[in-house]
């Protein structure tokens, strides 16, 4: 059994994906003036999330979980905040019309630094160096001041972070978020998309629900709540320093619950999900609801292990499995791993990854993922939940609202000759935006059949 938690308790255990800082004094001292900085977030956000995933999890909701592969420093404007802020919310008046429930809304932004990495140091030329682990460790350029991890990166992130969540919280309550507006944008796609009719009807319907609405008096104006959204923040809690250093105890709880206070979901990558280890040790004892990926490695019994170890309690909506097997091993892996949890009685919320599973590296040289096996791996997942009796609750998605060309396949038919075009990402591609979109109108039609004949229709200013 694991012993006592306190914050820094991970801190005995052994740790994976971890850069080694050449200065720990400098290291210490960072962390030490982090944890004096005030909170991203705040334990009631984080609860509110968590009432959200319950609902998930009782398939009475949707999650849609999107955002940047890597946040970049040198990427960082108001622009590409705007853009990723409005795909995701595109997307999800797509799935809430189209399967009449309300989607919870997660970004991969304000915190999504760190990427763990397959190899610790990489070889150009006969160079070997450090391997590049996201901005908030050290730099893409290859050169070994580049590559050499920095403490002060954290400061910049958590700036950074900062920043971003002001611009999103304003975009969300500032009236951005207008049902109305939305619906335009996705018009805007309609008339642009080579598919174009075939996505024409859902967006004319959306549109003669939002004026009948309207003719009924239900108006921005009188109704504020179709001028706002709830929407959350998430990252992969790789680098457990920065981690520590924004936990505090929640002065609100009697019991003195401790909460990561630098996004509302964190969750624990598939290279660092040991049952033993330091991240799986720093996530059991926060409130925030927590996401495990799980990929075609994990073996059911170390699944309920590590269930056990995150969520004792059993509590609805606190854990997300968010399974990444590649489309050509969902229906090998996935079966048993939801067996497994529905015989012990687990409440999970099931998510789709379908971007980590399906990359190579084009003849070109770009790393990338064809449009095609992301989408077979979202009908395989739903066709497994289907089959077992269970609800495919989610999908997780690394997105743009930038027209990148970085992913191939799509309505607009990116091959690998076009990969260099507008290629910026310094990890791993990326949906564009009409791609995203695309497949928020592909998933909606996935949905609607899942929910057919069981049904939780709310209104869909609600459901916003």
């Amino acid at each position: 059994m694991p012993g006592r938690w306190t914050p820094e308790s991970w801190r005995s255990k052994p740790i994976a994906q971890v850069p080694d800082y050449p200065d720990a004094a400098a290291l210490a001292s960072v962390e030490a003036t982090l944890a004096r900085f005030p909170p991203l977030v705040f334990a009631g956000e984080c609860r509110s999330l968590q009432a959200d995933l319950a609902q998930v999890a009782q398939g009475k909701a949707f999650l849609l979980q999107g955002g940047d592969c890597a946040e970049s420093f040198v990427e960082f404007s108001a622009n590409n905040i705007r853009d990723t802020f409005r795909i995701i919310l595109q997307m999800a008046v797509v799935l809430t019309f189209a399967a009449a429930c309300p989607v919870v809304k997660v970004g991969r932004m304000a915190g999504q630094f760190a990427k763990p990495r397959s190899a610790p140091n990489e070889r150009q030329d006969n160079v070997e160096l450090p391997s590049y682990r996201g901005d908030i460790i050290n730099g893409a350029e290859f050169t070994r001041e580049a590559r050499t991890p920095d403490p002060q990166r954290l400061l910049q992130a958590y700036s950074q972070a900062a920043a971003t969540l002001n611009l999103v919280r304003a975009f969300a309550n500032g009236g951005y978020a207008d049902l109305h507006r939305v619906q335009r944008w996705n018009l805007d796609f309609v008339g642009k998309s080579p598919q174009g009719e075939r996505f024409h009807e859902l967006a004319g319907r959306i549109s003669e629900a939002l004026n009948f609405m309207e003719a009924c008096g239900l108006t921005p104006e009188r109704f504020p709540e179709l001028r706002t959204v709830n929407f959350f923040t998430s990252h992969e809690a790789l680098l457990l320093g920065f981690e520590q250093a924004l936990t505090r105890q929640d002065s609100t709880s009697p019991t003195g619950e401790y909460v990561d206070c630098s996004a509302h979901m964190i969750w624990i990558g598939d290279r660092t999900r040991q049952l033993d280890g330091a991240h799986v040790e720093f996530m059991r004892g926060v409130i925030n609801p927590i996401g495990m990926k799980c990929g075609p490695s994990l073996e059911p019994d170390d699944l309920l292990r590590l269930i056990d170890r995150l969520n004792p309690l059993n509590v609805p909506g606190k854990l997300t499995l968010i399974s990444r097997m590649g489309a050509d091993k969902v229906e090998e892996r996935l079966p048993a791993l939801i067996r497994a949890v529905e015989r012990e009685g687990r409440s999970v919320v099931w998510s789709c990854d379908p971007m980590h599973g399906n990359t190579f590296t084009a003849t070109t040289g770009f790393k990338t993922r064809p449009f095609d096996r992301i989408l077979a791996e979202v009908r395989r997942f739903f066709d497994v939940h289907r089959a077992e009796g269970t609800y495919a609750g989610g999908v997780h998605l690394e997105l743009t609202g930038q027209n990148v060309t970085e992913c191939l396949g799509g309505a607009q038919a990116i091959e690998e000759q076009h990969l260099a075009d507008r290629y910026h990402t310094q990890c791993d591609p990326r949906l564009n935006a009409s791609q995203a979109l695309e497949l928020a109108f592909l998933v909606a039609e996935m949905l609607k059949k899942e929910r057919a004949g069981v049904g939780f229709p709310v209104p869909l200013a609600q459901a916003s």
